[in-house]
């Protein structure tokens, strides 16, 4: 799983040609680590259509502050660019693809 920061995120994700989920995250944040292992699964399964990366809110606060990210784990899924769907908290991998599916 790839982490992005305020210096390359628009390359990673706004540029990117597939969706992609980011994963607004936090050192100190105990179910931002749970989502780790399901993160690197779905990045694995899903990665012919969806790009998965990390953004550390800490270490890159332009981008959370431009997109409004007050708590930890926040989800969001980019498509051509724009954020299509925000997702607030850890939850199982399935239930993820299952919130995100309609926007891949």
């Amino acid at each position: 799983m790839t982490e992005v920061t305020d210096a390359d995120f628009s390359a990673q994700v706004i540029d990117s040609e597939l969706p992609v989920l980011v994963e607004f995250t936090a050192d100190w944040c105990p179910p931002c680590r749970q989502m780790g292992p399901v993160l690197t699964a779905l990045a694995a399964e899903e990665g012919d259509r969806l790009k998965v990366v990390q953004l550390n809110v800490d270490a890159n606060p332009t981008t959370t502050n431009h997109y409004k990210v007050l708590s930890m784990p926040t989800f969001m899924v980019f498509r051509a660019g724009e954020p299509v769907k925000a997702m607030v908290g850890a939850r199982p991998k399935r239930r993820l693809l299952a919130e995100i599916e309609d926007a891949l």
